[in-house]
């Protein structure tokens, strides 16, 4: 979260969970410079074997995490830009991924 915050971005709210079960959860809520709302996922690997961290975001999580920010969307009275965002950390150090996947 620092990390970002570092670049410009303010933290809203953080493990942001849908009620009710097979609900979705955001890591981080975010608010870009620009107004963008930026849905944060984060990533811990201790190695790239399997891909690495931000391989680990599939289909399935990415749609439970649009879920997600859909129903956070709902609580606002105007509906900003939004993208969602990975952050992987390895090893190697933390790596951002904005706009890493759209709602589509």
């Amino acid at each position: 979260m620092q990390y970002l915050q570092e670049r410009g971005l303010r933290l809203l709210t953080r493990n942001y969970r849908t009620p009710g079960r097979g609900g979705g959860e955001i890591d981080l809520v975010m608010r870009a410079p620009d107004s963008t709302l930026v849905f944060v996922e984060v990533r811990k690997r201790l190695n790239a074997r399997h891909g690495g961290a931000a391989a680990s975001v599939g289909w399935v999580k990415q749609k439970r995490i649009v879920r997600a920010a859909q129903h956070y969307l709902l609580g606002l009275s105007r509906l900003p830009p939004c993208r969602f965002d990975v952050v992987e950390i390895d090893n190697e150090g933390v790596h951002w991924l904005p706009g890493a996947f759209d709602a589509g």
